[in-house]
């Protein structure tokens, strides 16, 4: 039950973080560049993050999708970290226009816990 609970979360907020980005609209691939990610990923992760959280609510394979998301928020943790250790701070937006606070060790503890729950749906029935 837990485990469906941290699936649950987790996929709701995937899918807030990718309907964010496509409201964002043209500013989000903007935003992506400052933070570093490729030109040509940027219009597919909002889709690709609202999908996977979609698998995550539905629990839809539940243990391959929480090793997708640990996987992705690794990848966006490790973009947050290097953009931060070269003292660089663009706005994360993360959660499209909810998120214009520049980066920082909020948006990595945020991910960690986000990774926890991946972790959770992974392990925990």
């Amino acid at each position: 039950m837990i485990g469906t609970i941290a699936s649950v979360i987790l996929g709701a907020l995937m899918c807030v973080a990718g309907g964010s980005k496509v409201i964002l609209g043209d500013r989000w691939p903007i935003e992506a560049g400052e933070l570093g990610a490729p030109r040509w990923v940027a219009p597919i992760v909002p889709w690709f993050e609202i999908a996977l959280g979609a698998a995550l609510i539905a629990q839809l394979w539940r243990a391959p999708m929480a090793i997708v998301a640990l996987l992705t928020l690794q990848v966006f943790t490790l973009l947050l970290l290097a953009n931060i250790g070269r003292g660089h701070r663009p706005v994360c937006a993360c959660f499209g226009s909810w998120s214009v606070k520049p980066i920082g060790t909020g948006h990595v503890v945020r991910n960690v816990a986000m990774m926890l729950l991946a972790v959770i749906a992974l392990v925990v029935r």
